[in-house]
């Protein structure tokens, strides 16, 4: 199989070259991002309709700036972000406020009860109820459209805001809330969510990362925190339901709050968490979400003290687009789940297999044999960066990034700008498991995406 790696044209270095005297500055800004109630919600392979807010979902941005170099990072409640939102928002964005739309990865943080706005399920869905009802009851309101606008005024408000800033960064530590879900039998195979208690199980068959990456913004001229970009591997599906809810990064930031005080802006970018998520299988009970949340931001606040002060802030970007191939499968086969999928809004016969039909159709988006995988890498200082990567990525790769990082702290943030579904190991692709009938790319994907990554990380700290 070819894996089509990124060419010189395809990477962009901005802002190689900063003056001394420049300084960094950053700012931050929040919006309101909940639809109204009666809206589909995300997450599983069934309608579900919100009927009110548990919290609300909120789009949070943060803007650097130093010399001639600007960027943005903007974190949303969301289960996936419409790679179409996405450009739209950079384009505007790079039109309004002059921040190059290269320079900026829009992420979401994979709240599993945020709105279904896009994707197979939902044109499935609303083809159904436009059969039934001539319109759409669910979408009176143009959420796109409406989120569009939401992150295009949250990064201008953030730009407006920028002030000269510090930096310390460093490393929680957390192991009582993630676990591994894909799990090795004795015949070989692997299974996900089954449970180290089944009979056949041999153990976890990957690891976890425990690590917390922190990144504190402090006010030069006010001399106080401001914002702190927190990154974590766990999966957002820990509340359930049909309220929306930005799930445990909301404590999170109620915890940092109290500590900081009010005016703080938490910014939650989700781990590499394709095969991780809440449920200790040989436990009771399961984490509910305020618990996994405290436990997070104590983990957090207990390193606080600890956080390393980074003495030269040097902004850059690095972006690259890869193509990767796709998964194919024959007309009749692309045929049968297209038909298969009329039954995910029946009442009475289910699909027989949801996953796989699912991931067929929605297979379909890509016309072409491949599809592309945005990388951005941002540099802040001579040891501190920021990597986004599309998709749910297995734990194995951000660990791998990061190991191979040359800059003292790393954060991967994955889901950014695209949702491609699962990008899994080799390894995982010969194992099977749920992750695996869910992916739409082809083995080796996943392994040129994480390549390109730690060369742009290299390329970034060896640049003036």
């Amino acid at each position: 199989m070819k894996i089509l790696l990124p060419t010189t044209a395809l990477l962009c270095l901005l802002g190689s070259s900063l003056a001394l005297a420049a300084p960094f500055r950053a700012g931050t800004a929040t919006v309101d991002i909940t639809p109204p109630v009666g809206y589909r919600m995300s997450g599983y392979f069934h309608e579900r309709l919100s009927k009110g807010t548990k919290d609300p979902l909120l789009a949070k941005a943060i803007v650097f700036s130093q010399g001639d170099v600007t960027a943005a990072l903007v974190c949303c409640d969301l289960v996936g972000i419409d790679p179409k939102v996405a450009q739209a928002c950079r384009n505007e964005i790079a039109g309004k406020f002059g921040i190059a739309a290269e320079n900026v990865s829009v992420a979401a943080t994979h709240s599993h009860t945020g709105p279904q706005y896009w994707g197979a399920l939902r044109d499935q869905f609303h083809k159904a109820a436009v059969a039934t009802y001539g319109s759409d009851p669910q979408e009176e309101f143009d959420y796109p459209a409406f989120l569009i606008k939401q992150l295009v005024s949250v990064v201008g408000t953030a730009n407006e805001r920028l002030q000269e800033v510090s930096l310390s960064t460093g490393y929680g530590h957390e192991t009582r809330v993630a676990f591994n879900r894909r799990f090795l039998m004795r015949d070989g195979r692997v299974k996900t969510w089954i449970g180290l208690k089944h009979p056949d199980v041999v153990g976890t068959a990957g690891p976890i990362d425990p690590e917390i990456g922190l990144i504190r913004f402090d006010s030069v001229a006010g001399r106080k925190p401001v914002a702190m970009i927190s990154n974590y591997a766990l999966h957002l599906d820990t509340v359930g339901g049909q309220l929306f809810s930005a799930d445990f990064p909301f404590f999170i930031q109620q915890a940092l709050t109290k500590e900081y005080g009010e005016g703080f802006t938490s910014l939650f970018g989700i781990g590499t968490c394709g095969d991780i998520n809440h449920v200790d299988t040989e436990a009771k009970q399961r984490n509910k979400t305020e618990a996994i949340g405290e436990m997070i931001s104590e983990s957090i606040i207990k390193v606080l003290p600890d956080l390393k002060a980074s003495a030269d802030p040097s902004l850059a970007v690095r972006r690259a687009v890869i193509q990767v191939p796709v998964q194919k499968y024959a007309a009749e086969e692309v045929a049968a789940a297209e038909k298969e999928m009329e039954k995910f809004s029946a009442k009475d016969t289910p699909p027989t297999d949801p996953v796989l039909t699912y991931k067929i159709v929605a297979l379909q988006a890509y016309k072409e044999a491949t599809m592309p995988l945005e990388i951005h890498a941002f540099r802040l200082s001579r040891d501190v960066a920021i990597v986004t990567l599309p998709g749910e990525v297995f734990v194995e790769f951000g660990l791998d990034i990061k190991a191979s990082s040359p800059f003292e702290t790393t954060l991967v943030i994955e889901l950014a700008n695209a949702a491609p579904g699962y990008l899994p190991t080799k390894k995982a692709f010969v194992e099977g498991g749920y992750e695996t009938v869910n992916s739409r790319i082809a083995p080796g994907g996943g392994e040129a995406m994480v390549e390109t990554a730690i060369g742009l990380l290299r390329e970034l700290h060896e640049a003036e």
